[in-house]
């Protein structure tokens, strides 16, 4: 073995020593700290199974007869119950953290905007979080819509815009962009209403908004 082999193999023999005496002198602490993710972990798993699933199943119980309700555009008692059965403000009180009280905030939302109570339908409408391809987007441009009868034309343009990215489909990101060109006409940005009624006509032409669209293209650009 060469001198420098040997240098190397000295040198990393002392990097093993020092790494060796740091376990020594910090074993205790390594311990504590190694025994304390564990716990954390377990905590974890403990939580989900016998806390949260329990919850869950108790909440799906719990919530099949305001959705019938709902179904049923019976918003009062969705949303407040019918003494026997929680609505779905009650549900999303109680059963916070389940997908349930998430896809709650959903329905609350939708039963507000159409009971005309606009501001609760937009509170209620961004807790909702989820990845649904329908439930989704229609929820963000629902936000859209409730900003639009509050006249926060800003925020209606950023929920629509969102509600369009998230439903890139034939069905949604059509009727999204045209309630985003009409809002861009209320705000006499007749460029950008042009802009998104032309984006139908090129990226959705076989959708069934884009078949009127040529009559809002020519509107928007008459008053350029």
């Amino acid at each position: 073995m060469s001198d420098k082999e040997n240098d190397q193999l000295a040198q990393l023999t002392g990097e093993w020593g020092k790494t060796g005496a740091f376990i020594q002198e910090n074993r205790k602490s390594l311990l504590v700290i190694g025994a304390t993710v564990v716990g954390l972990i377990l905590l974890f798993f403990a939580y989900q199974r016998f806390y949260l699933a329990p919850r869950e199943t108790e909440a799906v119980d719990q919530m099949f007869r305001a959705q019938q309700y709902w179904e049923q555009k019976n918003w009062d008692k969705a949303i407040k119950g019918d003494g026997n059965f929680p609505g779905f403000e009650k549900i999303v009180e109680d059963y916070d953290n389940t997908k349930s009280a998430n896809l709650g905030y959903y329905y609350l939302g939708i039963a507000y905007l159409n009971k005309g109570e606009y501001q609760k339908a937009a509170e209620n409408l961004t807790k909702y979080s989820g990845s649904d391809p329908i439930l989704a987007p229609e929820a963000l441009g629902a936000t859209g819509d409730a900003y639009v009868e509050l006249k926060n034309y800003d925020e209606a343009i950023v929920f629509y815009k969102k509600a369009v990215a998230k439903g890139d489909n034939l069905f949604a990101a059509p009727i999204y962009l045209k309630k985003l060109g009409l809002v861009y006409e209320e705000q006499k940005d007749f460029k950008s209403a042009v802009d998104s009624y032309s984006k139908i006509k090129t990226d959705y032409p076989e959708s069934a908004t884009a078949s009127t669209i040529d009559m809002y293209i020519a509107r928007a650009e008459g008053k350029l």
